[in-house]
């Protein structure tokens, strides 16, 4: 859609007031602690763009509460497992020498959209140190949030998403899906069974500049559509309008255990599925 249709199929623009308005009539309140996930563009003409959107959102939240937005940089990875697009094998160690160390000061977020990109750098807020999962915060628990970020399994347990687990924080998907949902991704965590791999990125230690290689796991986000579905079906979750963007505000705890335990079903499953399949194959003529 293009700007005009955008300011064609709208009432009134979108302000800094009006979606704080909204946030509070979708149930976000000051002193909540709230992961945001979010896009611009389903939200509407915004007057003010993702300034006004991350405005709005302090504005209803408050000091006293947290907000807290995803500001991975997927790209400070292996080049061998990159696949969106895939490079040639003989560029991968030059990537691997020459790629500039993740700073959690000027390293921009990837797909992670306008608004986070905005949050990332606003005063205040606190950003972690992992390479390639980090999280930014601003508020009251900005600080605990962030800190202490491992690099290995860098969303699980000693993560930001563990720490808003601690806080019983909330989730806010502002204009997007379950696809976006990372709190799912701990819940991946906590499923037994997962697979791990060896990644890397570059980092400073010990104030130089080098390649570090890390254990995490293997996530895969392809069925969290679907995962989100069933949760909703079995929790109340609040959904209502924030501008144009259809708004989902829930608990990050439930999610997190619901998705470990529909995940462990899952895998469970597969995994049944697949000895089956060779028993047959084995058996075959």
């Amino acid at each position: 859609m293009t700007e005009l249709e955008t300011i064609q199929s709208i009432p009134t623009p979108r302000t800094r007031e009006s979606l704080a308005a909204d946030l509070r009539a979708l149930g976000v309140k000051s002193g909540m602690i709230v992961l945001v996930h979010s896009s611009l563009s389903s939200i509407g003409w915004v007057n003010g763009g993702s300034v006004a959107v991350v405005q709005a959102l302090l504005d209803v939240i408050t000091p006293d509460g947290t907000l807290i937005m995803p500001a991975h940089s997927g790209e400070h990875s292996d080049p061998s497992h990159w696949q969106h697009p895939p490079v040639p094998e003989a560029w991968w160690q030059i990537i691997r020498e020459t790629m500039p160390a993740f700073d959690p000061r000027f390293t921009p977020t990837r797909s992670m959209g306008r608004i986070a990109e905005t949050f990332r750098t606003w005063p205040g807020a606190l950003r972690s140190a992992h390479p390639q999962d980090s999280f930014a915060a601003w508020g009251r628990h900005a600080e605990s949030i962030t800190a202490d970020h491992a690099l290995e399994n860098g969303l699980g347990e000693q993560s930001p998403l563990a720490r808003i687990y601690d806080l019983d924080g909330h989730v806010l998907l502002l204009g997007v899906a379950h696809g976006n949902n990372t709190s799912f991704h701990l819940g991946e965590y906590r499923a037994p069974g997962g697979k791990m791999v060896v990644q890397g990125a570059p980092i400073i230690e010990n104030g130089q500049r080098m390649w570090k290689a890390f254990t995490t796991l293997e996530i895969d986000s392809d069925c969290f559509d679907e995962l989100g579905a069933d949760f909703e079906k079995v929790y109340p979750v609040k959904i209502a309008l924030v501008g144009s963007a259809t708004a989902h505000l829930f608990s990050q705890r439930a999610a997190v255990d619901f998705a470990q335990k529909w995940i462990t079903e899952r895998r469970t499953q597969l995994t049944m599925e697949n000895t089956e399949a060779i028993e047959i194959s084995g058996n075959a003529p």
